[in-house]
């Protein structure tokens, strides 16, 4: 009976502090966006640095998907951005050619990214490696190719007068639910098979595990996740056409990931927000920083990758607990340094 009560005791102690533990990052993500409101309405946060903060909103749903197919997973693809102009075609249409209501829209581009991931993941799913790769890469020019030849949606003209309905709350509440989907998923049952599958998925097949059924769930779930940063992308910029997804931006998101740390959901973050905030930070320097703000940005990237090969984060994940424990040992060092120059002078 004793026993059973401190079970009990221990499981609600559990479930307190992990919806304590929620309770915080709901209030942490709460402040950053009211902050963000109130420097917008203080003139602070000018037109230019908005567009600039959503763009990146935008990117990081779509490297959070292919964090999850290749930080996760361990399954490189090339094509990921394939994924997105699906996304971002298939909103646009039903938005400006269907009247459909925005939500619709995205709904509809998340679900033909999805359809199609889980048409194409099933054969190319079973090739590792190099070839995983090339496979992807190719299907991602296929995918430009034709809609290149697609009049109904301006063929390599593009789409225009897309109607402007991607906001600033949406994208952070679509940041937050992708976050917060990918978390959730990986302290899973199945997020460990995942990772299994990534680390040896013939020792994860011994085990009873099936590799082709958590790898497409990764694929079709990362590829979802890229048709929704394509369907706000598509409200936000109100112009697409085929070249702005080509194979450059795909490797723009394997970028994102590599530098932030595969495998890390934080890191993603931080890799994504370095990549796009730093090229236009250069642009304020002088004329000869401005002539060569690529140059340098890629010096950058390059030593970055020298110092910290396995990214910024590597594995791991910005916390709660892990931000206290930084400022307490900071405060700890702070003092002891204090300390010692008293006795000193004394």
């Amino acid at each position: 009976m004793k026993k059973q009560m401190k079970d009990s005791t221990f499981d609600k102690s559990i479930i307190a502090k992990t919806y304590i533990k929620y309770a915080i990052i709901i209030g942490v993500l709460f402040a950053i966006y009211g902050i963000a409101l109130f420097l917008i309405q203080r003139g602070i946060l000018d037109s230019y640095t908005l567009r600039v903060i959503k763009t990146a909103g935008i990117f990081m749903i779509a490297a959070f998907g292919l964090n999850l197919i290749l930080g996760y997973t361990g399954q490189l693809t090339m094509g990921h951005a394939a994924f997105m102009s699906i996304g971002a075609y298939g909103s646009a249409i039903m938005t400006q050619k269907f009247n459909a209501p925005y939500g619709v829209s995205l709904l509809v581009g998340i679900l033909a990214a999805a359809v199609l991931a889980a048409a194409i993941g099933y054969p190319i799913l079973r090739l590792k490696g190099d070839y995983l790769a090339i496979c992807t890469l190719g299907f991602g020019e296929i995918v430009k190719v034709v809609i290149q030849n697609i009049d109904y949606v301006g063929g390599a003209r593009g789409m225009t007068s897309i109607p402007v309905k991607t906001s600033l709350m949406t994208i952070f509440f679509c940041v937050a639910l992708c976050f917060a989907i990918i978390k959730n998923l990986i302290h899973s049952s199945k997020g460990r098979a995942i990772m299994s599958v990534r680390e040896d998925d013939i020792a994860a097949e011994a085990m009873g595990i099936n590799p082709t059924k958590y790898k497409m769930i990764s694929f079709v779930l990362g590829s979802a996740m890229a048709g929704l940063a394509g369907g706000l992308y598509a409200h936000f910029n109100t112009f697409i056409d085929p070249v702005t997804f080509n194979y450059a931006k795909s490797f723009d998101f394997i970028t994102y990931v590599v530098l932030g740390g595969m495998g890390s959901v934080s890191g993603t973050v931080v890799g994504t927000s370095i990549l796009v905030f730093l090229p236009e930070s250069l642009r304020g320097l002088s004329e000869v920083f401005k002539e060569n703000r690529m140059l340098i940005y890629a010096i950058m990237l390059v030593a970055l990758m020298i110092f910290r090969p396995n990214g910024i984060l590597g594995t791991k994940e910005i916390t709660v607990k892990g931000i206290v424990n930084f400022f307490k040992k900071l405060f700890t060092k702070g003092n002891h340094k204090g300390d010692k120059t008293a006795k000193a002078g004394e």
